[in-house]
C-alpha cells in the first residue's frame, strides 16, 4: 500500500507527465508537415541563385529587343544656342563684327544602314539563341538545386528514423541495466554484469546524442536550401512508404535513360545552345569585313539677333524660313585595313565556336558517365538493401532467442550484450540501405526529368 505522501507524490508525477505530454502534443500539432515536393517548391520560390538566373534571362531579353531596334532608322534632333561677345561672324550679313549677338541653330537628322554584311540580322539571331540559353541556364540552376534539396530531404528522413531506432535501443539498454541491478541486489548477478549493462546503456545514450546532432544539422541544411531562417525545427518531413521502396527496385538500361535524358536534361541543352550562339557569332564577326552602305538625310535652320542693333534684326520666322536647309546622302564604307581587328575578331569567334563544341561533347560524355554511375549505384543499393534486410531479420531473430535464454539464466551477460549490439548494428545498416535505395531511385527520376515525390 502507498502512504499518503507517496500517493501525493505519485499523483504529482502523473500530473507532470500529463502536462508534458499535452505540451508535446500541442508542439507536434504546431509543426508543419513538409513533403519533398513542397520542399522543392519552397526552394524554387526563395532561392537567391534562381532569382539571379531570372535576372540574367531578363537581361538577355533586353539584348534581343535592342538588336531588333538597331534595324530601325535613327532620328536625332540638335539645338545649339550661342551668345557671342567681341569680334565674330554675323550669320545674317556674313560680316565680321565687333558686337554682342545671339545665334541659334536647329537640325533634325536621320540615317539607316541599307547593308552591313548582315551583321545586325545575325546579331538578332544570335541573341534569340542566347535568350533560349538563358532560359536553359535557369532550368539548370533549378535542376542542380532540386538534387541538393532531394539529398538533404532524404538525409533528414534517414536521421529521423535513425534517431527513433537509437531511442528504442536506449530504452532497451536502460531496462536491461535496471534488471541487472535488481538481480545484483538479489544476489543473482555480479558487479561485472552490471558494469557491462551500464556500458551498453552509455553507448546507446551516446548514439542517441549523435543521432540527434546529425538530425539537427540535416534540418539546418534543408532549411538553408529553402532559405528558411529557423533556429528550431518548425516542420516535420514525410517518410516514404513500403510501396515507395517496392517501386525503387527497378532495372534501368543505361542507353535508354541516357537517350531520354538527352531530350530533357538542361545541361546538355544549354551546351548545345551555347554552341549554336557561338556559330552565329562567327557570322556577326564576318559582317565587319564587308562594305557598309547607309542612307541619311537632314533638315535645319538658324536664327541670329544683334543685341546692340535691334533695328537691323530680321523677324524670327523670316530668318528660319530664309535659312532653312535640307539634304540627303548615300554613304559607302569599304574596310581596307584596320589593324587586322576585324579578321582577328573572326578568328576569335571561330575559336570560341570550337571551344563550345568541345564543351557540348564533354557535357554529353559527362551525362552518360553520371547516368551509368547512377544506375550502377542503384543496382548496388538494391543488392545491399536485400542483404541488410536479411541480416537484420536474422540478427533480430537471433537476439530474441538469446534474450529468452538470458531471461532464464541460460546465457551470460557478455553473449547477450554481443547479440544485442549485432542486432542494433544490423538495424542501423538496414535503415541506411533502405534510404540509400530510395535516394538512388530518385536520382534516376531526376535525370529522366520526372517530378520527384513520394
Amino acid at each position: 500500500m502507498f502512504t499518503n505522501n507517496s500517493l501525493l507524490s505519485k499523483l504529482t508525477c502523473m500530473a507532470a507527465i500529463g502536462f508534458l505530454s499535452l505540451g508535446l502534443s500541442v508542439s507536434a500539432q504546431a509543426q508543419e508537415t513538409l513533403t519533398i515536393q513542397q520542399a522543392i517548391e519552397r526552394m524554387l520560390q526563395n532561392n537567391l541563385n534562381i532569382k539571379r538566373a531570372v535576372l540574367n534571362v531578363s537581361s538577355a531579353a533586353v539584348d534581343l529587343q535592342q538588336s531588333k531596334a538597331a534595324l530601325y532608322p535613327s532620328l536625332n534632333a540638335n539645338v545649339d544656342n550661342n551668345l557671342s561677345f567681341g569680334r565674330g561672324l554675323n550669320s545674317t550679313t556674313f560680316q565680321v563684327v565687333n558686337q554682342k549677338f545671339y545665334q541659334g541653330n536647329g537640325s533634325l537628322s536621320t540615317s539607316v544602314d541599307l547593308f552591313g554584311g548582315l551583321s545586325k540580322i545575325n546579331q538578332i539571331r544570335q541573341n534569340k539563341i542566347l535568350l533560349d540559353a538563358g532560359n536553359s541556364n535557369l532550368d539548370k540552376v533549378k535542376n542542380d538545386l532540386i538534387l541538393q534539396v532531394v539529398t538533404a530531404y532524404f538525409q533528414v528522413v534517414f536521421n529521423v528514423e535513425l534517431l527513433k531506432a537509437s531511442k528504442e535501443q536506449l530504452l532497451v539498454a536502460k531496462q536491461t541495466e535496471e534488471r541487472e541491478e535488481a538481480l545484483l541486489d538479489a544476489g543473482n548477478k555480479t558487479v561485472a554484469d552490471v558494469s557491462q549493462a551500464k556500458a551498453q546503456a552509455a553507448t546507446a545514450e551516446l548514439n542517441v546524442t549523435n543521432a540527434q546532432n546529425q538530425l539537427t544539422i540535416s534540418y539546418l541544411t534543408l532549411s538553408q536550401l529553402m532559405e528558411m531562417r529557423t533556429e528550431t525545427n518548425e516542420y516535420t518531413v514525410v517518410a516514404p512508404t513500403v510501396q515507395d521502396i517496392a517501386m525503387a527496385q527497378k532495372v534501368f538500361n543505361v542507353n535508354d535513360v541516357f537517350n531520354s535524358s538527352m531530350m530533357v536534361f538542361p545541361d546538355v541543352k544549354l551546351a548545345a545552345l551555347n554552341t549554336k550562339a557561338a556559330e552565329r557569332g562567327i557570322a556577326v564577326a564576318k559582317g565587319a569585313l564587308t562594305p557598309r552602305v547607309s542612307f541619311g538625310g537632314n533638315i535645319g535652320s538658324s536664327y541670329s539677333y544683334l543685341l546692340a542693333a535691334e533695328s537691323q534684326n530680321q523677324h524670327l520666322f523670316d530668318q528660319i524660313s530664309a535659312r532653312f536647309n535640307q539634304g540627303i546622302g548615300l554613304s559607302l564604307q569599304i574596310p581596307i585595313f584596320n589593324g587586322l581587328q576585324a579578321r582577328s575578331n573572326v578568328k576569335r569567334a571561330q575559336i570560341n565556336f570550337e571551344d563550345f563544341k568541345l564543351q557540348e561533347n564533354l557535357a554529353k560524355i559527362n551525362l552518360y558517365k553520371v547516368i551509368a554511375q547512377a544506375i550502377a549505384d542503384l543496382r548496388a543499393a538494391d543488392s545491399r538493401y536485400s542483404s541488410t534486410l536479411n541480416t537484420f531479420n536474422a540478427q533480430k531473430d537471433a537476439f530474441n532467442v538469446i534474450e529468452q535464454r538470458y531471461n532464464v539464466g541460460l546465457v551470460n551477460s557478455l553473449d547477450y550484450n554481443t547479440s544485442r549490439t549485432n542486432r542494433n548494428k544490423a538495424e542501423t545498416d538496414f535503415i541506411q540501405a533502405k534510404y540509400d535505395l530510395l535516394f538512388r531511385s530518385k536520382v534516376i527520376d531526376y535525370y529522366l526529368g520526372r517530378q520527384i515525390n513520394f
